[in-house]
Order: structure tokens, then C-alpha cells, then sequence
């Protein structure tokens, strides 16, 4: 033994004779946590610091202090002073050197002489290897991954099982804003995405199957319904998140029945969110201890650089839910306080509006304002809130299970911090949507001053209105778009049919019903391009949906509107390329039709316009009683047609010179109305055989 081990210990000695059994050992508390991150071969850049103190919690000085190793993953480790006297304060300290291999490192610090209660500590130490901040970065990144896959899969397997029925529900049910907001919530629990259901918003309103004032109770709706995932994060079911996985795998690939292969896919996609969050949560462990992330992390709790940071993740990674879950993660590792959690989730919902503003681009004006909508309800509620953050977060505390704990522990915080984040999440939409909701009818008239109607422009062009390629990957919502644009031809074939018999009877140069800048018969040639585009785009527009994986009865939407379209094109050739030729030469005639031709060619004229009007409501609803009215009348107006033709050829008989000039125009515009009455028919009959196909 060592004279200066002797001379520590006999100094030791006479401390304890004038001390007796008094002292206690314990770390320190200049030291937050022991639990330390370092990387093998290492000095511990934290020392291992014990105090020394009496009986009455007096720092005792000249105190021999042994430190030793209790159990080690190699033996190259390194004590600097093994043996160390406490100083003035009851301080003594000395410094670790990590061995070469990674793992626990167990140490203790014990005063000498055991004959004594609390003689002892221990402190842990943890070596990593020396890439370890590579490993936190890939997976953390990994694990994110991960919970962003198995969230797209949960809510493309709930969308293709109610895709269908939800949209139905949302376009059916929002007339009532108390209504909207609950259906919103309802549907966005269901699909769990509140992105999908902004986006299927903003589909309905572009396909004009909803009203933008309709929406607002429906977006306030969908923010109550996505804090639902929070919640189930906040359960941590990560311990099943394997055996959810199992389940969702064996119905997606062995089971046949298409709606049990959905709920598979959903039960897939929300075991490996859960697994992606047992990732992330596992990486991120080391950085319980690391000093310079938690201070990062203390300086969130000022509420605009949380706000900011929350948006700008979200807005990255385009998921408030998949944020949410980071942020529940570290709060399970202890590393959040709820007062830093609350401004990054309120963040999170500024994030979630640039995913409605990205399915707003190239879109009509109202689904435009639909993502404003979206953005401005989000802004004023943070900013209503952001002020009461403390008060807020002691509200949440009083409700919230582990209220009464005191918070400063880094366990207590990961036991009780995540589930409180879950409830501030949820209370703030509850009492956002609620405090709104009256007011949705100023926010609309705002939002239309801000972003109003455009004023008619001329230099009328062919152009999209309802498809949108974003979209396509939601079957259910791209056939809905197609849907609104197959109806905008019809609309559009009877115009032309209605503006063509005009000339007839009227030899006056006339204006466009619509764009008055142009002539009648211009606007005739300017609508039949429309239906040419329209019907190349919207075809290339179904073979898109065609290649993703489809239900029968999507099949069959597809199915009636390709061949809708092609008839449809056919009525507006016939109006454009053979009755508008048929103008120039009547106006070439000196005399007119006689008064019972004109009768009969208005009386049928206004048939076959009935026609089209039965065709929109019948292609709207895919409605088979439509369909069958619009058979049994073309049935009834082909024999009409035939007696008017009999009609007219009597009158040419009796030598009525009106009737004998006007002969061929009379017989060739009757035959080509009979035709646009035949292509009406054609569509009704697919309609029937579509949807008696489904039924």
C-alpha cells in the first residue's frame, strides 16, 4: 500500500472518530442524471461526484472515499483516483474511462467503513459505440419512415373498405354545420387522416358535389376526428405492434374476401406505425442524457419557437399525425415538458394546411378557398390559445391522469407527459371546432372577399375543370371528379342543342347565352372543341384510375362514363357538323318553314332537350329508373318523330310551297334530332346494364 493510500486513510480515520456513525454517502446533485452517454475508450467527461454529510445534512470534509468498478463489459476501463477525500463542500469526485466495449458500466462509491447504513452509492454509465449519433440519426429516420408507411396503409385499406361510403356520407350530410362537424370528425376517425378527408373537401367542392360554405363545419370537423391517433398513440401499443402486423399480413395475403383483405391492410399499416414508433422511441433513448439536446428541447417551451418548429416538421413531412407521434415519443423518453409539447402540437396543426393548399393547386376557386379556409381557422385558433399556454398546460394537468405528481422526474415526465399531450391535442380542436363552429358563415363571406369571384374574361379556351391527377391514388375520389366532368359535357351538348334551333326561326345575328362577347354560332364551334377536349382528357383521366386496384363497382362507373363520353362527343358532332351547315342553308331560303312544320320541329326539338335533361339526372345518380323513363320516351319520340315525318311529307303532297322548299332541311333536322334522341338511349341502356350488373 501506498504512504499516500496510508495518509488518506488515517486522515479518514480521524474524521470518522469525531463524525461516529453519523455520515451518509449520496451523489450529488450538481449532477442532473448518471445515466450518461459516452463512447468506448472514453473519458467520461462528467465526473462521478459523491457528498459526504452528517446527521444534520452538513457537508463533512476529509472523508476517505473508495470508487471501484462493480461490473464492467471490458477490462481496459480506467478509475483516475480510486480512492479520493472529500473536500470542504463533502465533494469527492474522480473521472471514468470507458472500456472498448460497448454496454453498462457499473461503478460504486463507498466510504470507508461499512459498518453503516447509506455507506454506499452506485452509478451506471453506458458506452456506445462510437458511431452512435448515426445510428440515432437512421433511426430515428427509419422509424419515421416506418410510422409514415403503416399511416398510409391504415388509411388507404379504411378508404378502400368506406372510401365509398364516406364520400357519400360527406357529400350527403354537410348541410347542417352541426352535422358537418360531426361527419368530419366521423369520417376522419374512420380513414384516420385528416389530410385525406381537406383533400376529398376539396374534391367535392371542385366536382361541385358540395357547397364551399359547406365545408367549413366539415374541415372543423376533420381536425376533432385526427386527434384520435394521437390518442391511440398515447396508449403506446408498441408492445403488440409485431403481433398487429401478424394479424394484418395473414388477411391481406391469405384471406380472399376483398373487405377483410382492407381491414388487413388497415391492421398492417397500424402495427407498423407502432413498430416505426418502437424504432424511433429506441433510438432516441441515448438522448435522455444528453445534455445539449435537452437544453435544444427546454427552449421549445417558448411558445412561437414551438409554434414555428411544429409547422415547419409537419409542413416537411407532410403528416400532423406522424409529428404528433415524434413528439409523443419524446415525451416518453422524458426529454418533452407539456408546457414544450403544447405550442409544437399547436404548431403541428399550422403544418397540416399545406397539404389542402398542394390539393388546391389547379383547382376551381371554391376548393381554393377551401385550403384558405383551412389555413385561416388554424392561424386564429393558435393565435387564441398560444397567450394561455401555462394556464392551458395546468388545465390539462388537473384532468389528466399523473396530475398531482410532481413533474421534474425524468420518469414521472415519461409516464404521465404523453398522455396529457394527447388530451391538450385533443381539447384544443374540441374547443376550437365548438367556438367556431356559429361563426362559419362570416368566415365565409370573409374568406370570398379575400379570394372572390373572377370576372368573365374573354378569349374563351378549352380547359379542365374537376380533374385533378393528385388525386387518382383515392379511386373513389377520382371517379367522383370524372363523374362532375362527364356531366359538364352533357351541360355543355345541351347548350349547343338549345342554342342550334335558334337560327331557324330567327335569321337575326345572335348573341351567346353565356359569353355574349361572341356570336350564337361561334359559341356553338367553341363549345364542340370543349367536348373534343374534354373527352380526350377525360378518357386518359379513367385509364389512370383503371390501373389502381379497384372494386366491381368502380369498375363499373368507369365502364358507363368511357362509353358515356364517346356518345356524348357524337351529339355535339351532330349539332356542330350537321345542323349548324344546315342553318347556312335555310338562311340561303327565301321562304320559311310552314306554321305546322315550325310546331312540329320546336315540339320535337324541346323533346330531345328533355332527353338530355334526363340523361343528367339519370348519369348523376346512376340512376336506373332515369335511365328507363329516358328508354320508354325515346321509344314514344321515335314514333312522334314518324307521324311529324308523315306529317310533313302530306303537306308536300298537298304542294304547300313552304313546306316543298323547306323539304330537305325539314326531313334531314328531324332525322338528326331522331339520332341525338338515339345516342340519349344508347347511354341509358349502359346505365341499366351497369347497375343492374352491380346489383
Amino acid at each position: 500500500m501506498s504512504k499516500k493510500i496510508q495518509l488518506l486513510i488515517l486522515i479518514s480515520l480521524v474524521a470518522f472518530s469525531l463524525f461516529g456513525n453519523s455520515l451518509r454517502i449520496e451523489k450529488s446533485k450538481d449532477v442532473m442524471s448518471y445515466s450518461l452517454i459516452n463512447v468506448v475508450g472514453k473519458k467520461v467527461e462528467q465526473p462521478l461526484l459523491v457528498t459526504v454529510t452528517d446527521e444534520n445534512g452538513q457537508p463533512v470534509e476529509n472523508i476517505a472515499v473508495t470508487f471501484e468498478i462493480v461490473s464492467a463489459k471490458a477490462n481496459d476501463y480506467k478509475i483516475e483516483n480510486e480512492i479520493v477525500l472529500t473536500d470542504e463542500n463533502g465533494n469527492a469526485k474522480t473521472y471514468f474511462t470507458l472500456g472498448s466495449k460497448k454496454g453498462k458500466y457499473k461503478c460504486s462509491a463507498r466510504i470507508q467503513n461499512d459498518l453503516y447504513k447509506n455507506d454506499i452509492v452506485y452509478f451506471e454509465l453506458e458506452a456506445r459505440d462510437s458511431r452512435w449519433i448515426f445510428f440515432l440519426i437512421t433511426g430515428v429516420l427509419g422509424g419515421l419512415g416506418l410510422f409514415l408507411l403503416g399511416m398510409g396503409m391504415m388509411s388507404d385499406g379504411m378508404q378502400k373498405a368506406t372510401g365509398n361510403k364516406m364520400r357519400k356520407i360527406l357529400s350527403a350530410l354537410t348541410k347542417n354545420r352541426v352535422i358537418g362537424l360531426a361527419v368530419g370528425a366521423f369520417v376522419t376517425m374512420i380513414i384516420q387522416s385528416s389530410s385525406a378527408t381537406t383533400v376529398m373537401l376539396v374534391s367535392f367542392v371542385q366536382a361541385e358535389l358540395m357547397t364551399f360554405a359547406q365545408s367549413l363545419g366539415v374541415i372543423l370537423g376533420a381536425d376533432i376526428g385526427t386527434t384520435i391517433t394521437a390518442q391511440l398513440i398515447a396508449f403506446k401499443f408498441t408492445d403488440y405492434a409485431l403481433m398487429m402486423i401478424a394479424v394484418g399480413f395473414i388477411l391481406k395475403v391469405f384471406v380472399k374476401k376483398q373487405s377483410l383483405k382492407n381491414l388487413g391492410e388497415s391492421i398492417l399499416g397500424f402495427g407498423i406505425l407502432f413498430f416505426g414508433m418502437h424504432i424511433m422511441s429506441k433510438a432516441m433513448y441515448p438522448l435522455r442524457s444528453y445534455e445539449g439536446f435537452i437544453n435544444l428541447l427546454l427552449r421549445l417551451e417558448n411558445p412561437l419557437l414551438g409554434v414555428l418548429v411544429g409547422a415547419l416538421f409537419t409542413g416537411l413531412i407532410q403528416s400532423s399525425s406522424a409529428f404528433t407521434g415524434i413528439v409523443i415519443v419524446l415525451a416518453s423518453q422524458g426529454l418533452l415538458s407539456l408546457e414544450a409539447g403544447i405550442p409544437l402540437i399547436f404548431g403541428s396543426n399550422i403544418g397540416t394546411c399545406i397539404t389542402a393548399g398542394l390539393a388546391s393547386i389547379h383547382t376551381s376557386r371554391d376548393a381554393k378557398r377551401v385550403a384558405i379556409a383551412h389555413v385561416i381557422f388554424k392561424v386564429t385558433g393558435v393565435a387564441l390559445f398560444i397567450f394561455w399556454i401555462p394556464t392551458y398546460a395546468d388545465f390539462i394537468r388537473s384532468i389528466s391522469p399523473g396530475a398531482d405528481a410532481v413533474m421534474t422526474d425524468i420518469a414521472a415526465r415519461s409516464a404521465f407527459v404523453p398522455r396529457q399531450i394527447a388530451n391538450a391535442h385533443t381539447i384544443f380542436n374540441v374547443g376550437f371546432g365548438l367556438i367556431f363552429l356559429p361563426f362559419t358563415t362570416i368566415f365565409a363571406a370573409l374568406i370570398f372577399k379575400i379570394f372572390p369571384k373572377k370576372k368573365f374574361e374573354t378569349g374563351i379556351k378549352p380547359k379542365i375543370k374537376h380533374l385533378d391527377e393528385k388525386v387518382i391514388a383515392t379511386p373513389s375520389l377520382a371517379i367522383d371528379l370524372a363523374k362532375s366532368e362527364v356531366l359538364r359535357m352533357i351541360k355543355i351538348s345541351k347548350r349547343m342543342l338549345n342554342a342550334a334551333i335558334k337560327p331557324f326561326f330567327d335569321k337575326k345575328e345572335q348573341p351567346d347565352e353565356i359569353y355574349p362577347n361572341i356570336s350564337l354560332l361561334e359559341g356553338i364551334t367553341m363549345r364542340e372543341n370543349k367536348i373534343d377536349f374534354l373527352e380526350e382528357r377525360v378518357l386518359e383521366y379513367l385509364v389512370k384510375i383503371q390501373r389502381k386496384d379497384l372494386n366491381d363497382e368502380q369498375t363499373n362507373e368507369i365502364y358507363v362514363m368511357m362509353s358515356s363520353v364517346n356518345d356524348i362527343e357524337s351529339i355535339a358532332d351532330i349539332i356542330d357538323k350537321n345542323i349548324v351547315p344546315l342553318i347556312e342553308k335555310k338562311l340561303s331560303l327565301k321562304d320559311d318553314f310552314s306554321e305546322k312544320g315550325k310546331e312540329e320541329i320546336l315540339a320535337y326539338h324541346i323533346k330531345v332537350s328533355k332527353q338530355i335533361s334526363r340523361l343528367e339526372d339519370a348519369f348523376k345518380k346512376l340512376s336506373i329508373s332515369e335511365a328507363i323513363k329516358i328508354l320508354e320516351k325515346e321509344e314514344k319520340y321515335t314514333k312522334l318523330e314518324s307521324e311529324y315525318r308523315n306529317s310533313h311529307l302530306q303537306r308536300v303532297t298537298d304542294e304547300l310551297s313552304k313546306s316543298v322548299a323547306t323539304h330537305r332541311i325539314h326531313m334531314e333536322l328531324m332525322d338528326l334530332m331522331k339520332q341525338i334522341n338515339v345516342y340519349t338511349s344508347n347511354i341509358a341502356k349502359t346505365i341499366i346494364t351497369s347497375v343492374s350488373k352491380k346489383q
